[in-house]
């Protein structure tokens, strides 16, 4: 039974997830601009990638169970809340660098019931290292701005997962991107690499290149995820949409 998504006002969005994956009928109330473009940023609003990895993750949950979850680019958040009540992560990490995107993205985090700790630009310890006593994620959200963030810092969250969604918008995010992934990478030193999982749209073919080409360059390869076979979400039927799965 594919969920209701319906607008409430002309800043909420109210998206009730399927009965058949929660029997207790849980509920991600949004809350978002009615602008595609609003205060000089995107990230007030949720694009279609967003909902399309949400889709995926709910239908393989096991990407993201007891695992602590680092989300670059959060916008609005509604991918990182979804995986936050379907999929049962130890710990998930929002992040996004515009002021007022994070504002939003702190009150839809607890719009949904979630408890919010300290504000940090990474967390002092891995998230998984402390005892939880709840059923609900660890939730931090940082301020990360791929062109001046360091190593140290990247390092600092230690992630077993990474996502990103509708983040391939122009040539200058994508190579802030990859060098991100590539630091990320790096830093494991003698623990698991993290997997890694970036959904786009294919508005422009070129820019979809590009990403590829440089994470060659950087050494990093990828498959593309099998496709998950339920649409929960409406979104434009037109648009053709990718997730990739990176090999850091």
């Amino acid at each position: 039974m594919p969920g209701a998504f319906s607008r409430s006002s002309s800043e909420s969005w109210i998206i009730s997830l399927p009965v058949s994956i929660q029997p207790s009928g849980d509920s991600v109330t949004l809350s978002e601009s009615s602008a595609i473009i609003s205060h000089g940023t995107t990230g007030l609003v949720t694009w279609n990638a967003a909902l399309y990895l949400a889709e995926w993750a709910i239908e393989n949950p096991a990407a993201f169970t007891h695992r602590t979850v680092l989300e670059l680019g959060s916008g609005a958040g509604l991918t990182g809340l979804a995986i936050c009540k379907m999929c049962h992560p130890r710990a998930y990490v929002f992040s996004d660098c515009h002021s007022l995107v994070l504002e939003q993205l702190r009150g839809n985090i607890l719009l949904n019931g979630l408890l919010l700790e300290s504000d940090a630009t990474a967390p002092a310890q891995h998230p998984g290292h402390t005892t939880h006593n709840t059923e609900s994620p660890r939730v931090t959200v940082a301020q990360l701005d791929w062109d001046i963030v360091t190593a140290p810092q990247l390092a600092a969250f230690q992630p077993d997962v990474i996502i990103a969604a509708d983040v391939l918008y122009c040539p200058e995010t994508v190579l802030s991107l990859v060098r991100v992934l590539q630091t990320l990478s790096a830093c494991q030193k003698d623990r698991q690499a993290p997997d890694a999982y970036i959904a786009f749209t294919i508005r422009n073919p070129e820019t979809c290149r590009l990403f590829t080409t440089e994470l060659g360059k950087a050494g990093i390869s990828w498959e593309a995820a099998p496709r998950h076979n339920q649409k929960l979400f409406p979104y434009e039927e037109h648009s053709e949409m990718e997730i990739l799965k990176l090999m850091l």
